[in-house]
C-alpha cells in the first residue's frame, strides 16, 4: 500500500557521524509474530510500544531515562499478545515514539527543530507538527522537549528511511497478503493513553477509546462490536474523543474496499504505575480480559460462528 504524497526521498547528504543502523546494531527494530497459520483476517499493530533506547539518542537529549519514556506505551504489546493464538499476527515497534513516531506521515517535521531548511515535500502545517508530536517528536508527555539543541536533517531522513519505510512496508504487506486470503483485512491499532484523560462535560475517565476517524476507517458494526464486548467486560468506553485515530487508521482504514482500521486506546491506569513504568496487580487481569477481547471481536466478524458481517455499508 502506497504512503501519501509526501512520501519522498531526499537527495543524498551530509551523513551524521554516528547512524541509525549503529542505534539498533543487535537490536531487531521492529518484530512481527506471527501463528504457524493465520486464520483469521485480522492484524494486530503496537507502533508505540518500543523501549530500546539507543545511548546515542539519549546523549542528544535533555531528558533522563525515566522523563524520555512520557509518550511510549508501555506492554501493550504483551497486552494484546493473545491475539497470536487466535491466529492474528502481531507487529510492534523495539524502537521508541520519542526517536520516530510511525503513526504520523513520513516527513511531518517541525522546521524548527532542525539547522537547515527543510526540503518543499516536508508537511510542516500539520496539527501534529504544531503540538510537538511529528514524525520525529518535539517532545514528550506533558509537553517536555526531547532535545538540547539542533538536529541536522540527515537525522531524520536517516530515521524515515531506516525505520519509517520498512514498518509501514511490513504493516502494508500483512494487511495485502491478508485480504488477498480472505477478501477483507482487519486492522487494530493498539495503543495506551494517561490515566488523566477524561471526556464529556462531566469529565468521566475512560477505561478504553476506540477510534475509528468518525466513522470512516471502519466499519460501524466493527466500532459497534468493539465498544459493546468492551462495554460488557465492565469498562467505561468512549468513541472517537478525544482519540480518533492517528495516520495509521486514516492511511489503511478504507472499509468500502474491505480494509478496516479501528484504534484501541488503554487507559495506563489499569495496568502501570505511571511514575515508576512497572506493571501493577491490574495487568494480568488486563491481559486476560484483552484476550476475551479479541476472541470475541474476531467471533463478531463472523468467523467460526454466524454473526454480523464487515461489508462495505
Amino acid at each position: 500500500m502506497a504512503l501519501s504524497r509526501h512520501d519522498q526521498t531526499l537527495p543524498a547528504a551530509d551523513q551524521p557521524s554516528m547512524s541509525v543502523a549503529d542505534d539498533f546494531a543487535g537490536v531487531v527494530p521492529f518484530q512481527t509474530r506471527c501463528p504457524p497459520h493465520q486464520s483469521v483476517p485480522f492484524i494486530f499493530n503496537s507502533p508505540h510500544s518500543g523501549r530500546s533506547y539507543p545511548e546515542r539518542f539519549l546523549a542528544l537529549s535533555r531528558l533522563d531515562r525515566q522523563a524520555i519514556r512520557r509518550s511510549e506505551d508501555c506492554y501493550v504489546e504483551e497486552l494484546f499478545a493473545a491475539a497470536v493464538a487466535f491466529g492474528a499476527p502481531l507487529l510492534s515497534a523495539n524502537f521508541p515514539r520519542a526517536y520516530l513516531d510511525v503513526n504520523r506521515e513520513p516527513w511531518e517535521l517541525d522546521p524548527r527543530m532542525f539547522c537547515e531548511p527543510l526540503p518543499a515535500y516536508a508537511n510542516i502545517r500539520s496539527p501534529r507538527v504544531a503540538g510537538g508530536l511529528g514524525t520525529v517528536p518535539k517532545i514528550v508527555g506533558e509537553g517536555q522537549e526531547i532535545y538540547a539543541g539542533k538536529l541536522p536533517f540527515a537525522e531524520a531522513r536517516q530515521r524515515v528511511e531506516a525505520l519509517y519505510k520498512p514498518y509501514h512496508a511490513c504493516l502494508g504487506r500483512l494487511l495485502a497478503d491478508t485480504q488477498a486470503v480472505f477478501g477483507l483485512a482487519v486492522l487494530i491499532d493498539c495503543h495506551s493513553m494517561p490515566a488523566s484523560i477524561r471526556v464529556g462535560e462531566t469529565g468521566v475517565r475512560p477505561d478504553f477509546i476506540v477510534g475509528d476517524r468518525f466513522n470512516t476507517s471502519a466499519s460501524a458494526a466493527l466500532s459497534e462490536a468493539a465498544i459493546g464486548i468492551l462495554t460488557s467486560l465492565g469498562y467505561t468506553v468512549a468513541h472517537n474523543k478525544p482519540y480518533a485515530g492517528g495516520f495509521i487508521t486514516e492511511h489503511y482504514g478504507r472499509p468500502a474496499h474491505g480494509m478496516h482500521a479501528l484504534q484501541i486506546e488503554v487507559n495506563r491506569g489499569l495496568y502501570m504505575n505511571e511514575r515508576n513504568y512497572r506493571k501493577s496487580s491490574g495487568f494480568l487481569p488486563l491481559a486476560d480480559n484483552m484476550a476475551r477481547f479479541v476472541d470475541r471481536l474476531i467471533a463478531a466478524a463472523g468467523f467460526g460462528r454466524p454473526a454480523m458481517p464487515l461489508a462495505a455499508e
